[in-house]
């Protein structure tokens, strides 16, 4: 299958949201400082996670990027794959949510592939999350629904147009192969002998 320019545009738009919504909390927001919005069940809270979810791996910030740059390639491999617009919608998301945070890993304080990421959306202080979080999250939530669902986001391996080509249109099928071999072996023997039948002897 071809690459779908909505993979990319989806992507694009999930980074320039996340990023934005970045940048507004780091110019308008004190670091750790608590806006209520829905009671303590949802608040806006500037924080910058040196880990991952929940603060796992603190300390080994360049691992979580290495991880990251791994989970980016993924997408990216497994989205040539995409046999329908919900899946290609869906991969967009999710890579541009990973691209999101991978890019706070890789140019954000305190050095590069060490970054912090920042995070805004406190969650009843079970955690604190961004856009890329939910962008991720969610992804990986239609990818578990599909999937209980039956419902195939990716094309066998080495079917037609796996590696980015489309059919031939001129190529034969099995069927049209098997009949035009048959036509020429069918070709190639001699025709019976039209000679009139031999006479009796006398």
């Amino acid at each position: 299958m071809t690459w779908r320019p909505a993979l990319w545009l989806v992507a694009f738009a999930v980074v320039v949201v996340d990023q934005a919504t970045k940048q507004i909390a780091l110019e308008t927001l004190e670091p750790y400082e608590v806006h209520e919005v829905l009671g303590e069940f949802l608040s806006i809270q500037l924080v910058f996670n040196s880990g991952a979810a929940f603060s796992l791996g603190d300390g080994y910030t360049w691992v979580m990027t290495i991880i990251a740059l791994v989970v980016t390639a993924g997408i990216v491999y497994y989205a040539r794959r995409a046999q329908s617009n919900a899946a290609v919608w869906i991969f967009g998301i999710g890579l541009g949510g990973a691209i999101g945070n991978l890019i706070d890993r890789l140019f954000r304080d305190p050095s590069f592939g060490q970054g912090h990421v920042v995070d805004m959306i406190n969650y009843n202080g079970w955690f604190v999350g961004n856009v890329a979080d939910i962008a991720i999250v969610g992804a990986a939530v239609a990818v578990l629904v599909l999937g209980m669902m039956h419902t195939p986001l990716l094309a066998p391996v080495g079917s037609a147009g796996d590696d980015g080509s489309e059919p031939s249109a001129d190529a034969a099928t099995p069927s049209e192969a098997t009949g035009a071999s048959s036509a020429a072996i069918d070709a190639s023997e001699p025709a019976p002998s039209a000679a009139s039948p031999s006479e009796p002897r006398g």
